[in-house]
């Protein structure tokens, strides 16, 4: 596939203006507050996100010079919280205070911001970024992996802003949660056995992460899977049992609310639950069935087209909204509307080999404590909508836009 500059320098800015209007949705105050005390603040991410794109694309790839070698460090790389700091997230203090000496003031943050900006406009402008066997620019590999690095961080921003107070955003007019539906009754798909193609060849993409690849195959027995995401109303049984609530479930007065990203609203309990995947587990457990696996998740996927994805919605909509969407089985909602957790440790398929733009992107997490999820969210960016995509995260963060459904 031709590389088409036009296109990645509209979709370039495209990703600098949602990530403006992002930031926008903040007042000055919350500028080096932490919404999440395992994250870094906000600051950071305002850095971070043009400082990635000129060290990888115009340092890295073009042997540019620098701006500023100490925000090009400071601005490089996030944090992946240990399983014990996940577990024990009060031992992270909130530290705005801290934050406010430590991290450069905003008008500086803002210079560096721009000056990134601009020279990575001029390289995706004037220079020759598709330069076949060059270890970064082989098919422009460094090109889209800002692309997409920026577009993935937007939903990170979003998942952080959820767990500021309702006070410190924005509220965009017109804002109304569709969280009228019904709960779909408890259905299964059955799935013959037959053979799963995970991954792809680099040929066959415009662009794949280093664990998307190479493609192979593996052999899937005979499984069932739910037809339906499991809802808040499902959950609520296991609750009721005497599970601790989700994260995104507020109790006021002895009601049940969804915390939703600009207030409380009475807990639809059509929409599907968001859990980590020790909860979605336990869950899974507890009624005698379990998680599936990514090879499973694959092949009851297949056919399978998108739903509630690409900033569409604030929320999540009621499970089995988009029928259209169904996969070649009959299971729906397997791309949208969140993502969904596997029992697969994430770690790299036979042949993995780091990518040159950003050899740490999967290396560093192949762990056993990082668990796949596959699918997508309402704060998934349509670039990232592959069946190949993989994302994930640990067993117990509670904090991402990520469902389960369960298999047999």
């Amino acid at each position: 596939m031709a590389f088409d500059r036009g296109a990645a320098l509209t979709w370039y800015q495209r990703n600098r203006e949602r990530s403006r209007a992002l930031f926008d949705m903040l007042p000055e105050d919350v500028y080096y507050s932490r919404p999440i005390d395992l994250r870094h603040p906000v600051v950071f991410y305002d850095g971070h996100l043009p400082g990635f794109s000129f060290n990888t694309l115009n340092k890295r790839a073009l042997g540019r010079p620098g701006i500023d070698a100490r925000l090009e460090t400071l601005f490089a790389r996030g944090i992946d919280p240990s399983e014990s700091q996940v577990d024990q997230p009060d031992s992270l203090h909130r530290r705005s205070g801290e934050a406010a000496k430590a991290w450069p003031d905003r008008e500086t943050v803002r210079a560096f911001v721009a000056e990134a900006d601009a020279r990575v406009i001029a390289a995706l402008t004037n220079d020759d970024l598709d330069r076949p066997g060059d270890a970064l620019l082989d098919r422009a590999d460094a090109v889209y992996t800002i692309l997409e690095h920026e577009a993935m961080h937007q939903e990170t921003l979003l998942y952080m802003w959820h767990r500021l107070p309702f006070a410190q955003k924005r509220r965009p007019s017109g804002y109304v949660p569709v969280t009228e539906g019904r709960v779909p009754a408890e259905e299964w798909c059955e799935i013959p056995a037959g053979r799963a193609t995970l991954g792809a060849d680099r040929a066959s993409l415009a662009f794949g992460w280093d664990n998307e690849m190479p493609r192979h195959g593996a052999d899937v027995p005979a499984f069932a899977i739910q037809k339906h995401d499991i809802t808040n109303a499902r959950y609520m049984e296991f609750v009721a049992a005497g599970a601790a609530p989700p994260l995104f479930w507020e109790r006021v007065d002895g009601v049940w609310y969804w915390r939703g990203m600009f207030e409380l609203i009475p807990l639809p309990m059509s929409w599907p639950v968001y859990v980590s995947q020790a909860e979605a587990s336990a869950y899974a457990a507890w009624r005698g069935w379990r998680l599936p696996t990514e090879a499973e998740y694959q092949r009851a996927a297949d056919g399978a087209s998108a739903g509630v994805c690409d900033f569409s919605s604030w929320d999540p909509e009621p499970a089995g909204s988009h029928p259209s969407g169904v996969s070649r089985f009959g299971v729906e909602d397997m791309v949208g509307n969140g993502w969904e957790w596997t029992s697969t440790p994430f770690a790299p398929f036979p042949g993995f080999r780091a990518s040159a733009a950003y050899p740490e992107y999967s290396a560093d997490f192949f762990d056993g404590e990082h668990f796949v999820m596959k699918g997508a969210s309402p704060a998934t960016a349509r670039e990232l909508l592959r069946p190949t995509f993989r994302n994930w995260f640990r067993a117990r963060y509670p904090f991402v836009y990520a469902t389960f459904r369960c298999a047999k």
